[in-house]
Formats: structure tokens, C-alpha cells, sequence
């Protein structure tokens, strides 16, 4: 009976599984700490067992690989009273969501433009807006707008356009319904961190794309200054998150990085979700990761974090299971037989709390 007691106590207190239990928690709590600290937000620790497995990332352009900071270099006008038409401009711009329309206000601000009472404002996604003023309708956008509109651009200025695209200016239209008015040259500086991290990525055998609503010229401009070779121009949101889908389909693992309201459905759709912590509110509300850092270069070390903490939880795993299966044999006396060997129950204690130590000290080496 005292045998068989022993033993079963033994057995009893070295199978205990704390060290199972905390074999996960601890590496996803230390990690989750550690990313906070490297400025990585993650609010679901699934994104983080999950981002290790990433072979293709998507970048937005604007405000994820350049400044986000856009500027005004050039305006050329075509027609028209200039005053009246600047304070129009301002007034649209003034109203408009789009990242680059503060560059235009700004610019426009400095030169004195007021604003005036439009009759009517409506914003068209991915193309641009419209505003009514005396009956007359005007637009800003980009070159698919004046198409929809049937708007022809000047053969004149159509030179200076290809100008200033391929010097990675993003080049806005603004008409009225029978001609183009003005047009806008806006530069947006590439982050000085952008190339370094999308080449750090492209080391690790990842898949690394541009996607943006910019037009070609530009966009492939930006694209060969970060090193580049895959990206999609003239890109509308809902075309964003088909594209992740397209690569799913393909059996990729894809992380969508983006900072804007038009990124979101394709962050939601992306199996990794990062947004740029100074993009907008719904851009961070629906991205499992925030980057609070405008600095690229946090993406690789994201998942790079991801891969430590899931080698961490893989190793606790088996200091967890290693204690239980050299032990419980031990417990249960099967050396016994053999050379009198049998486990004192206090030493079983001491083995169980090492397993759990082990764990935790194992995860906090990350």
C-alpha cells in the first residue's frame, strides 16, 4: 500500500501540466511586450502566431513607403479668371478626405484663396470630386475622372503631365464639364527607410508589392526608386482587397500594410493586418497590428517577432512534454524492478516547478 501510495502521488504532482498551460501564454505576453517596445501595437495574438508564415506583403504608397506629407511643386493654369477658379479650387479641396487635397489647401491658403458657398459637393471614390457652384459643375481628380467625364486634357500641356509623372509627381485635374482649368503637380518624398526595408524583405524570399490609386508613370517612378518590379497603378479600394484575395487563391500568406479609409477592406481581407500609426482612425481600428512608427523598416522586424515567438512557444512545448515523459515512467517506478529506483515525491515537486520555470525563462530570452 505505501508503494503503491508513493507512486501514485508521484505520478500525480509530476504530471501536473502548469507548464503545458503556460507554455503559450508566456511567449505570446513576452512577445506582444517586446513588439510594443520595438513600436509594434498587436491587438490579436493570433496575427502574431500568424505573420511568420508571410510570403507576400502589400504596400500602399502614399503615407506607408513615401512621407505621407504631400506638397505642392507646380500649378499651371489654362483658362479663365485664375482668382475666381482658385478660391472654386480651394473650397473643393477644403471639403475633400483625400490625403493630397491638404497639400492643395495649404498651398492655395498661402496664396490668399478664400472659400466660397458651393450649391453641392459629392466625392467619387477612387477618381476624385464634384462641386456646383452657379449651376456650373466642377471637378478634381485624376485622369480617370476627366475620362468619365469625357474632359480632354490640351495637347499643349500633355507633355508637361508626362513631365512631371515621371519625376514622381502625382499630377490632380481640375475642370469644369467642358475643359480642364488647371492642373496640379503634388510631390510626395519616399520615406529614407523605404527601400532598406522592402530590400529586407525581398532577403527573406517574401513577395513585396506596390499598390496605389496614382497613375502609372508615377507610380512606377516610386516604384523604381524603393527597388521595386510588382506593382498595380490606378488601383480603386475594392480592387485592393480582390487583389489580396487573388493571391490567397494562390496559396499565399499575404500581409496588407497600409495606412488610409481606402486600405481597409483590404486589410480586413489581408491574413496579416498592419496599419501605419499616423494613417487614419479606420485604418487602425480594423488592422490586427499598428505600427506607431511611420518608419518601414518595423514591418520586417514584426515578422521577424513573430517567428522568435513562435520557435519560444514551440520550445516550451517541449521542455513542457520532455519533464512528463522522462518523468511520469520515473514516477510510476519502471526502473523499480530493476535497480530498487524509486522517485521521491519531493524530487517529483522540484521537477514539476523546474518545468515551469524553464517555460518562463525561456520565454522572457525572447
Amino acid at each position: 500500500f505505501t508503494h503503491a501510495l508513493l507512486t501514485a502521488v508521484t505520478v500525480l504532482v509530476i504530471a501536473c501540466p502548469c507548464a503545458l498551460g503556460l507554455a503559450t501564454p508566456t511567449a505570446i505576453m513576452v512577445g506582444v511586450g517586446k513588439g510594443a517596445a520595438n513600436n509594434i501595437l498587436i491587438k490579436d495574438a493570433e496575427s502574431l502566431e500568424m505573420a511568420y508564415k508571410v510570403n507576400a506583403v502589400i504596400l500602399d504608397k502614399t503615407g506607408t513607403i513615401t512621407e505621407g506629407r504631400p506638397e505642392v511643386t507646380d500649378i499651371k493654369w489654362l483658362s479663365g479668371n485664375q482668382e475666381r477658379l482658385r478660391d472654386i479650387l480651394y473650397t473643393m479641396e477644403l471639403q475633400s478626405e483625400h490625403p493630397l487635397a491638404e497639400a492643395v489647401v495649404t498651398n492655395l491658403k498661402e496664396a490668399g484663396a478664400r472659400a466660397v458657398n458651393l450649391q453641392g459637393f459629392q466625392s467619387i471614390t477612387g477618381q476624385g470630386v464634384m462641386g456646383v457652384l452657379e449651376n456650373e459643375q466642377y471637378y478634381i481628380g485624376n485622369t480617370l475622372l476627366m475620362q468619365e467625364q469625357g474632359i480632354t486634357l490640351p495637347t499643349a500641356v500633355s507633355s508637361l503631365v508626362k513631365q512631371w509623372q515621371e519625376g514622381a509627381k502625382t499630377v490632380v485635374y481640375f475642370a469644369s464639364k467642358r475643359e480642364v482649368l488647371a492642373i496640379v503637380a503634388i510631390a510626395d518624398k519616399v520615406k529614407a527607410t523605404s527601400k532598406a526595408a522592402i530590400a529586407t524583405l525581398k532577403s527573406r524570399g517574401i513577395e513585396v508589392y506596390m499598390l496605389t490609386g496614382d497613375n502609372a508613370h508615377t507610380a512606377a517612378a516610386v516604384a523604381k526608386q524603393v527597388g521595386l518590379t510588382s506593382y498595380k497603378a490606378e488601383v480603386l479600394p475594392g480592387d485592393k482587397a480582390a487583389f489580396v484575395e487573388e493571391l490567397q487563391h494562390a496559396g499565399k500568406v499575404v500581409a496588407m500594410v497600409g495606412d488610409g479609409i481606402n486600405d481597409s477592406h483590404a486589410l480586413a481581407q489581408a491574413d496579416v493586418s498592419i496599419a501605419m500609426g499616423k494613417g487614419s482612425d479606420i485604418a487602425m481600428d480594423v488592422a490586427k497590428m499598428t505600427l506607431i512608427t511611420s518608419d518601414l523598416q518595423a514591418v520586417p522586424k514584426a515578422l521577424q517577432l513573430s517567428k522568435k515567438t513562435v520557435m519560444g512557444i514551440r520550445q516550451n512545448l517541449f521542455w513542457a512534454f520532455i519533464y512528463n515523459i522522462i518523468g511520469i515512467p520515473l514516477a510510476a517506478g519502471i526502473l523499480f524492478p530493476i535497480n530498487g529506483f524509486l522517485l521521491n515525491p519531493m524530487i517529483a515537486a522540484a521537477a514539476m516547478a523546474l518545468s515551469s520555470v524553464s517555460v518562463v525563462s525561456n520565454s522572457l530570452r525572447l
